[in-house]
């Protein structure tokens, strides 16, 4: 009964925190499910069934996130950066370099990863818990490290298979 009635308070946890991060956002495509503290802004686009345990969004540039999209704990996105090079002050000034970030359908995050502003990760990528994404990954790759690196490839017959299946977590 006990575990029941935890289920349930989680339950509701959940469904009251995406709520709160529906609202965040500039567009969505239907339900959420948020297991952590999530913060996103209102340049974040959501394709359908996104998963948050954990992410934050900081910046002024766009964030499109396709469907089925989970992400790990704490988590962090980045879209734009202090002028440093040819601000009129130093160490930076009051303007900003803004890049946008693409995150395909069906890529999965681990926990602390670290994308920077002008990245795209294509269709199926995987990007290790711990890694500074600082380039673009292709569809499919499994990246890690500072800086990440695609050390792998998935299955993308399989993939394609579960896919027109509709398998989706």
């Amino acid at each position: 009964m006990l575990g029941r009635i935890k289920r349930w308070i989680i339950s509701i946890r959940n469904n009251a925190r995406g709520f709160l991060v529906l609202k965040q956002v500039g567009s969505h495509k239907g339900e959420i499910y948020v297991g952590g503290r999530t913060r996103l802004s209102k340049q974040t686009h959501l394709g359908r069934n996104p998963n948050f345990n954990g992410m934050t969004i900081n910046g002024i540039g766009k964030v499109l996130i396709g469907d089925n999209f989970h992400s790990g704990t704490d988590c962090l996105i980045i879209t734009s950066y202090h002028n440093y090079d040819y601000g009129k002050k130093i160490p930076y000034d009051d303007t900003y370099l803004i890049k946008d970030v693409f995150i395909g359908d069906n890529v999965w995050f681990g926990d602390k990863v670290l994308i920077l502003g002008g990245i795209e990760i294509g269709e199926g990528a995987i990007v290790q818990a711990g890694a500074v994404v600082s380039k673009s990954i292709p569809a499919g790759g499994i990246a890690g490290g500072n800086p990440a690196q695609v050390f792998k490839y998935r299955n993308m017959d399989h993939y394609y298979d579960l896919k027109e299946k509709e398998q989706f977590h």
